[in-house]
């Protein structure tokens, strides 16, 4: 039984990890973002494609494997025809671009916010770390209450 309890206790670690849950957060808005990105496809890029192509619609288009001609996709599924739906396909890869693009502008958008708020923490004057003798006027440590070179004591 210890074994078991120890089996457990090692999996509530791994799951209660900072990453993991961050993991899981990504996937759900992945999901969400997935299905906003489908209906841009479906119900904007798509219309205007077939709209240019003069009324080519993608999701039609299909390949009967049986040989036989049919005049819609629904036709050759009623039928039982084993069908290959290439333009399922190609809605998917239109799709894929889509996302890697906003993906990639969110991404951009990020870094740039990233690098301006690194800008400003590298404008701030770094510590001194010297300090002159007041006098030999030598530079020394900061720290220094004692100067190596004149041997002076230095108030603080």
């Amino acid at each position: 039984m210890a074994k078991k309890s120890g089996f457990i206790a090692e999996f509530k670690k791994f799951i209660m990890r900072g990453n993991v849950i961050d993991l899981a957060v990504g996937v759900i808005v992945g999901g969400a973002f997935q299905a906003i990105v489908k209906s841009l496809v479906d119900d904007v890029v798509m219309p205007v494609i077939s709209l240019i192509t003069k009324g080519l619609d993608f999701t039609g288009m299909f390949v009967a494997l049986n040989g036989e001609k049919y005049a819609t996709l629904a036709d050759a599924q009623a039928a039982g025809a084993a069908v290959l739906t290439y333009g399922n396909f190609i809605s998917a890869v239109i799709n894929f671009f889509i996302m890697a693009f906003v993906i990639f502008c969110l991404v951009k958008g990020i870094n740039v916010i990233s690098e301006k708020t690194r800008k400003k923490e590298e404008e701030a004057p770094a510590e001194p770390t010297t300090k002159t003798c007041p006098y030999c006027q030598s530079e020394i440590s900061i720290k220094a209450t004692k100067c190596p070179c004149c041997t002076s004591d230095l108030a603080e």
